[in-house]
């Protein structure tokens, strides 16, 4: 069996039984398509005949051209279920994975902004023309709902209902949810929706709710330097990410007494465990707070 027909049968499983998102589909592609120029340029085996010592010396190569630690795991996991899929559909005998372990880094925990950081940040875009009204309207539901980012660009104007104050997200998917909004995020939809949004469209059959100045559909990178923009002019200097609004929203909601199930279904998090994140760095914070804070713990 070719590389290119065991990749073919991979990347149908991914499309057709995991659904993957379009990243996480590229991204285990991109680790399974540099495996298989690996075997091509290194050795006289293909991705069906590899060995488990072959697949170890694979990682070595990894290491040893300065992956990071992430990479070198997330190539792994990739391998892994690339392999599994093979030998579950009878390309492969002996799962040549089974040793391979991902190595332990030290999880690093979400970078996230205070109250009063958000505040800051929400407060920035200034409504003084189309471009301000529709960008807090943009921040306002990404962080009243810690929808993705690609989810939030994604959304069509007929996704949201202000009038009942939900968004429905990712609709026709498993990961479709409704998710409430507040009221200052409903006022901020409702006026870019009624005022501003008609002037924009290039097309009155635009079906996308956030356009961007040519009236098409806002664009990831898009959406990442208007963030970027507002975060120099609100002088934050924590480093903020694309989910930076997501993870603080999980984490103020349980900071604030919402349990972990219920931020895992607006989340849209299929496992609990990448929820628990948040707990996690909620006690971190917590710990911080004590240290600082307490007339004993810089005794010692």
């Amino acid at each position: 069996m070719l590389n290119s027909e065991c990749l073919e049968v991979f990347n149908k499983y991914l499309v057709e039984v995991k659904k993957c998102s379009t990243n996480t589909l590229s991204s285990y592609m991109r680790d399974v398509r540099q495996f298989g120029d690996y075997m091509q340029t290194h050795t006289t085996e293909d991705i069906v005949s590899a060995t488990e010592d072959e697949l170890s010396e694979y990682i070595d190569w990894l290491k040893g051209n300065g992956k990071s630690v992430a990479t070198v795991s997330r190539a792994i996991a990739s391998l892994k279920c690339m392999y599994g899929v093979l030998c579950e559909d009878g390309y492969v005998s002996e799962n040549p994975t089974v040793k391979l372990a991902p190595e332990k880094s030290q999880h690093k925990l979400p970078q996230i902004l205070t109250s009063k950081e958000v505040d800051l940040l929400l407060e920035q875009p200034s409504c003084t023309d189309a471009k301000g009204y529709r960008d807090r309207a943009m921040l306002e539901l990404l962080y009243a709902t810690g929808i993705r980012v690609s989810e939030l660009i994604a959304l069509n104007i007929s996704d949201v209902n202000t009038s009942a104050g939900v968004v429905r997200c990712a609709p026709n998917t498993e990961k479709e949810r409704l998710i409430p909004l507040y009221s200052t995020a409903v006022k901020a939809l409702n006026e870019y929706i009624e005022f501003v949004r008609p002037q924009m469209i290039a097309l009155p059959t635009e079906q996308a709710l956030f356009v961007n100045v040519s009236g098409e559909r806002m664009s990831r990178q898009g959406f990442w330097k208007i963030i970027k923009s507002y975060q120099q002019k609100a002088h934050i200097e924590k480093t903020i990410t694309p989910h930076t609004l997501r993870h603080s929203f999980a984490a103020h909601l349980l900071e604030n007494g919402a349990d972990l199930h219920s931020i895992q279904e607006m989340l849209g998090h299929s496992d609990i465990s990448s929820t628990q994140v948040y707990s996690q760095l909620v006690k971190k914070q917590l710990k911080d707070v004590y240290n600082k804070a307490h007339p004993r713990a810089h005794n010692g």
